[in-house]
């Protein structure tokens, strides 16, 4: 509120013309080196700048690392969900280089879901599916195809 206020008013009165001369001079005695305006010497400017540039590449590093991580998190369940893949992932992985993989987290649950997929697949998790089954509904459907299978039979053979 108070900037709100100073700015309304030394707003007011620079077009009064009693404060505008003022800044003009300033201007003119800004300095065009930029390390002289940051208050430093030409080397602690360019050590300064050389930190700088170091620490983007850092930082773009970093970026590109969780974005490939991402990217094959997504690879992986495009696999696991036989879905399309995608191009763009794909070049994401490659940017990075081969040593992207997932996350701890993530490998802990990638690692869960096929223990859990194993075990379905296994043959105690065929029969705990067994026991969820309607038997009268699967004997029906055996009897069924035992006729059908005894009627097919006795048209292609004359002695039955």
């Amino acid at each position: 509120m108070a900037f709100l206020m100073k700015s309304m008013l030394s707003n007011q009165v620079k077009n009064l013309g009693l404060g505008g001369g003022g800044e003009e001079s300033k201007e003119e005695n800004t300095p065009s080196d930029p390390a002289a305006a940051a208050g430093m010497t030409r080397e602690e400017y360019e050590e300064y700048q050389k930190q700088m540039v170091e620490e983007k590449m850092e930082r773009d590093a970093a970026f590109a690392q969780k974005k490939a991580e991402r990217a094959v998190l997504r690879v992986h369940l495009r696999e696991k969900y036989r879905l399309p893949k995608s191009e763009l992932d794909e070049n994401q992985i490659q940017m990075a280089g081969d040593d992207v993989g997932l996350p701890e987290d993530l490998q802990k649950m990638v690692a869960e879901d096929q223990e859990e997929e194993e075990d379905k697949d296994s043959i105690l998790g065929q029969l705990q599916n067994i026991q969820n089954m309607d038997m009268d509904a699967i004997k029906e459907k055996a009897q069924a195809t035992f006729t059908e299978m005894k009627q097919a039979a006795e048209q292609k053979c004359s002695v039955m």
